[in-house]
């Protein structure tokens, strides 16, 4: 099979392995950046249900579910940086637009939380 017969055939495969490739990496640069960010005086939001939040959390989180976010704002400081989680990292990446689509200049989506363990 030549490249171009393969790409054809098989690239919404490999566009999901990018896609969680992605995700993987873009998790384990915001674990590294954790640090300097906690240093910054980061905010940690768990934008998971208060039910899944009350069941396990990580020290130091802030639980504002997902649908509670866009009324909560005044809550998130803009002048720190925010690092949002769930357990997966699909909600936390649409905290994230929010967040950014609202003037938080500095966001980032660290994926499950269990990272910030």
């Amino acid at each position: 099979m030549d490249a171009e017969s393969f790409l054809k055939n098989y690239w919404p495969m490999l566009a999901l392995v990018a896609w969680f490739g992605y995700k993987w990496w873009n998790s384990r640069r915001v674990v590294g950046l954790l640090p300097a960010l906690k240093a910054k005086g980061a905010l940690l939001v768990d934008v998971r249900s208060a039910g899944e939040f009350a069941s396990a959390n990580a020290p130091g989180t802030v639980n504002i579910p997902l649908g509670e976010l866009g009324s909560r704002l005044a809550d998130i400081p803009k002048g720190a940086p925010v690092v949002v989680c769930c357990a997966s990292g699909t909600r936390s990446g649409m905290a994230k637009m929010l967040l950014k689509k609202n003037g938080y200049p500095e966001v980032h989506n660290v994926g499950a939380w269990t990272k910030l363990l």
